[in-house]
């Protein structure tokens, strides 16, 4: 029973708060708008902050009523004890007021009291010390009209056996003893709250007003509406700043989406010929087998598939690089991976590779072979004689490899689009018509993923002809 009791208490107390206050704020933070979170959130700090200020206020108001009934019994006792001393003072102390007095001689005896006093006990006060002239004090339950609590100004006049005490008494004031001015600050609260309520209300709808506009027109723009744009208001501030950044992502997304629809056409193209060239073949010997020439059409169809498959190889490592560029990396010698890639299988033209010895570099060994053979098939594509690799290191930490050869080379005005998916010169699709248009952007896409660059200029020499220029950043480890 004992640890029935134990559970049972433990329970109760770590049960969470369910005071009205506690679903207040929980009705607060869930509601999903801002401006009412932060309308609510600045009534409440202006309503703890004004009921202070009430409260404190009301205090004062409270204390100044205080002084002031002390400086008025003080100066009917001063008028008093002037009588007193002038020898005027009458049993009965200013007959026509209302005031509360009362003059004891040293055995306790009344000598004399205002009219409402007359009859009534002495004030139980002990006289002041030799020391003091005056005394405050609030006295609860003496034998005085008006009240219970009073507050008493008590005044010695004369010295020693002789010394009189005169007492000035009134009802101690209340809670609210200025009701107009108590009546003025209760109202303040209410005031400054519902005040600082509209005054929130109104600023954060007007804040949020650009982005509601912004969200609105996001609402409206679908993907094939994407060169609509969301407004952007005159103020540079954070919603000047959002606006921006998302009229920037749609440039981006725009700029995505029109790649995207580009390559999927071009890929569709270039994979549409080489299955169109294998279908025919496929029809014209079923049309008449005994006719066709077997080897013919199967080199034909070989080579239609070699095509179909250098695009699939080719969108696919699109993909990859697309998709994830954080493949393994390593440290590799770039004059060994070229040495290899020339002697792997012969090319159409002579391939010189001028090195001063080791360039490496750190990245993946796979992704900058396939960079080099891009580049170097590139250039027996369209040399007339000779394609020469050089590789050096430029200082500070720079691999730089140069692939030229010595073709028709290339206009300043295309030098850009040979970098683009599927662009093909026209004296490219004439000298090769097999190619896929995706070796170079392929190729620029390995070296920026590496930190580096492909760019494609003119000869130093001043002979026609393709120069293409990578550079990647050299692995100083290898030193």
């Amino acid at each position: 029973m004992q640890h029935h009791r134990e559970v049972v208490i433990r329970a109760r107390l770590s049960r969470p708060s369910t005071g009205p206050s506690h679903w207040i704020w929980r009705a607060v933070l869930r509601h999903p708008e801002i401006r009412f979170r932060v309308t609510v959130a600045a009534s409440l700090i202006a309503f703890v902050l004004s009921s202070v200020l009430s409260a404190v206020l009301l205090v004062q108001v409270h204390q100044d009523a205080y002084d002031d009934l002390v400086r008025q019994l003080t100066r009917n006792n001063r008028r008093t004890a002037t009588a007193l001393q002038k020898g005027q003072l009458t049993l009965d102390i200013s007959p026509t007021t209302d005031t509360l007095q009362q003059v004891v001689d040293q055995r306790g005896d009344i000598l004399a009291a205002t009219p409402r006093m007359q009859g009534r006990a002495r004030v139980p006060l002990p006289p002041p010390s030799p020391f003091e002239e005056r005394r405050v004090a609030p006295l609860c339950g003496i034998d005085a009209p008006g009240a219970r609590c009073f507050v008493v100004v008590e005044r010695r006049v004369g010295i020693g056996p002789d010394a009189v005490f005169i007492y000035s008494l009134a009802p101690r004031p209340g809670p609210l003893p200025r009701p107009l001015t108590a009546a003025l600050l209760l109202f303040f609260v209410p005031f400054v709250t519902g005040l600082a309520g509209y005054g929130t209300w109104l600023s954060v709808s007007r804040a949020l007003r650009p982005v509601e506009d912004i969200r609105r027109k996001l609402d409206e723009i679908t993907a094939t509406d994407l060169e609509r744009r969301v407004p952007a208001p005159a103020r540079r501030d954070e919603v000047g700043r959002l606006a921006d950044s998302v009229n920037a992502t749609l440039d981006r997304l725009e700029e995505a989406v029109a790649r995207q629809r580009a390559f999927v056409s071009d890929v569709s193209h270039e994979l549409r010929s080489p299955l169109t060239a294998l279908r025919m073949e496929l029809e014209l010997a079923l049309s008449a087998p005994e006719d066709a020439d077997v080897p013919a059409t199967l080199r034909a169809i070989l080579l239609n598939t070699e095509r179909l498959s250098a695009v699939v190889d080719d969108l696919l490592a699109l993909a990859r690089l697309d998709a994830d560029r954080g493949f393994s990396r390593e440290r590799v010698d770039l004059t060994e991976i070229t040495d290899q890639e020339v002697l792997r299988r012969p090319r159409r033209v002579q391939v010189t590779v001028l090195a001063e010895g080791p360039v490496t570099v750190r990245g993946g060994r796979s992704e900058l072979g396939r960079l080099l053979t891009n580049l170097i098939d590139n250039a027996d594509r369209h040399a007339v004689d000779e394609v020469t690799v050089i590789l050096r290191n430029e200082p500070p930490a720079t691999a730089v490899v140069e692939v030229i050869d010595d073709g028709t080379g290339v206009a300043p005005e295309d030098r850009e689009r040979v970098f683009e998916r599927f662009a093909r010169l026209a004296e490219g699709r004439h000298r090769d018509a097999g190619g896929t248009g995706l070796g170079l952007a392929i190729s620029r896409d390995i070296a920026e993923a590496h930190g580096g660059s492909l760019i494609l200029t003119d000869r130093i020499d001043g002979v026609p002809g393709a120069r293409f220029v990578l550079r990647l950043p050299r692995d100083e480890s290898a030193d």
